[in-house]
């Protein structure tokens, strides 16, 4: 496939504001039916990602933790291992087509960028970014290099978000000014232990790092910490050197479908609200909310959005006809009809009784937008990779998408009322945020400059 064909395509599908939908056709020289794949990131995420290839397209893996990696290695023994993706596009660039990248989010932005810099296309887990510049040069990026690219919020791929976009489109919610989504919080995280643990002292205390893990590899751009078992291999996602909290892990899945539908773009305020805040907010709140307030857009009404993170579930409304809420789940408030869907966009159903939702969907909506494999994200990049065409989550969209999360995320982490300048990148009145906008990258980590 020639890359500047490709390239020319991508410019031109993002001027456009299309390449959220397949478009097969509109590249030339469509590539060769061998791809050979590199993975960034073994264990975890990673292997639900490299999962879907066939074992021996896998022609490189690499991992900083040999714990986390064993198993990956010895399923693929045909792929040569590193533990510095560096070192993996240097020796064996020429041999890789496309690149698989999940490791914590703080690496993502280098690993991706080390990859697009050499032409490959990349698949990239959520969130797509640890920061707003990180997203704006990967969306750059991805057009400049002329590369097929997607992340990993793998509901974007299902019927159920579709189902959404293609009811607000038709009229049935009529117009929306109002989407609330709510969780368990972070609390219930903490009791598990699994993905988040708040540690008792701040920092934690250097401790031994254990044989098998390239501590320095592992912190990759951020700055150095002392290593601390609290940290790898899950528990990272906590803290906002490595992670951006339960915020950063799941509005990529929850508020991908009114995000999408709603063409909600950036904010212009968001506020946030933390019970027992960290005091040198190096870790996520237990319970917090964060309001995101979206101007009008064409014939669309403003939208207010809340995030309830474990302080408690909205109050339920008479007109929505139900006595509980689940744990996790959105809802579309439109002045016709209200939409609820679950933690991620799989499931879409009106609050509206039994009977009625079932004559509905006997004349529902025509299907305007072609449907995926939706069990197999990676199979929609792989197709698109193939047939000259872009996945739905291509970084011209998720880029938006992991923006308006961070700029939450900001909000979420220092609290207060945040006005946000989209045009450029900057929250008035807060120069203070301006390094957490554009984080600082440690010497030999830096990339993406030469696109500004």
């Amino acid at each position: 496939m020639k890359n500047n064909s490709r390239r020319q395509f991508i410019k031109q599908s993002t001027a456009l504001g299309i390449g959220t939908l397949f478009m097969p056709g509109f590249l030339s020289n469509p590539a060769s039916s061998r791809l050979n794949f590199a993975v960034i990131g073994v264990g975890g995420r990673g292997k639900a990602s490299w999962i879907q290839l066939p074992k021996d397209s896998i022609v490189a893996m690499c991992d900083v933790d040999d714990r986390m990696s064993a198993d990956g290695f010895s399923e693929c023994p045909r792929a040569k291992r590193y533990k510095d993706f560096r070192k993996m596009f240097d020796e064996m660039g020429k041999d890789i087509d496309a690149v698989i990248v999940a490791t914590p989010d703080h690496t993502h932005f280098a690993a991706a960028m080390a990859a697009m810099e050499l032409g490959k296309h990349v698949f990239v887990e959520k969130p797509l970014t640890h920061n707003i510049w990180q997203s704006r040069t990967l969306k750059k990026a991805a057009a400049h290099y002329g590369i097929v690219s997607q992340m990993g919020n793998q509901g974007h791929t299902t019927n159920g978000i579709r189902l959404v976009k293609e009811w607000y489109d038709a009229g049935v919610l009529g117009q929306v000014r109002e989407v609330i989504r709510w969780s368990e919080g972070l609390q219930s995280d903490l009791d598990s232990k699994h993905y988040f643990e708040k540690p008792l002292i701040i920092p934690p205390p250097a401790e031994p790092i254990p044989g098998g893990l390239d501590w320095d590899l592992w912190q990759g751009p951020v700055a150095e910490r002392a290593y601390n078992n609290i940290y790898v291999p899950r528990r990272w996602r906590g803290f906002y050197d490595y992670g951006s909290g339960k915020l950063g892990d799941w509005a990529c899945h929850t508020l991908d479908a009114p995000f999408w539908a709603l063409e909600l773009g950036m904010p212009y305020i968001v506020e946030g609200e933390s019970v027992d805040p960290v005091p040198d907010h190096s870790f996520v709140a237990t319970e917090s909310v964060v309001t995101w307030h979206f101007a009008a857009r064409g014939d669309k009404a403003p939208v207010t959005m809340k995030w309830y993170e474990g302080i408690k579930k909205p109050d339920i409304r008479p007109e929505w006809g139900i006595e509980k809420l689940p744990g996790n789940g959105m809802i579309m408030i439109g002045d016709k009809k209200t939409l609820i869907t679950g933690g991620r966009p799989n499931d879409a159903r009106l609050l509206v009784p039994k009977e009625e939702m079932d004559a509905f969907l006997k004349n529902a909506p025509a299907q305007t937008i072609p449907r995926v494999d939706e069990e197999k994200p990676v199979k929609e990049w792989i197709d698109a990779i193939k047939n000259n065409s872009l996945p739905g989550s291509n970084f011209n969209y998720a880029s938006d998408l992991t923006e308006m999360i961070q700029v939450g995320v900001l909000a979420q982490r220092f609290g207060g009322k945040l006005e946000y300048n989209a045009k450029k990148m900057k929250i008035k009145g807060r120069p203070d945020l301006d390094q957490y906008i554009k984080e600082p990258a440690r010497k030999g980590w830096a990339y993406g400059e030469n696109l500004w």
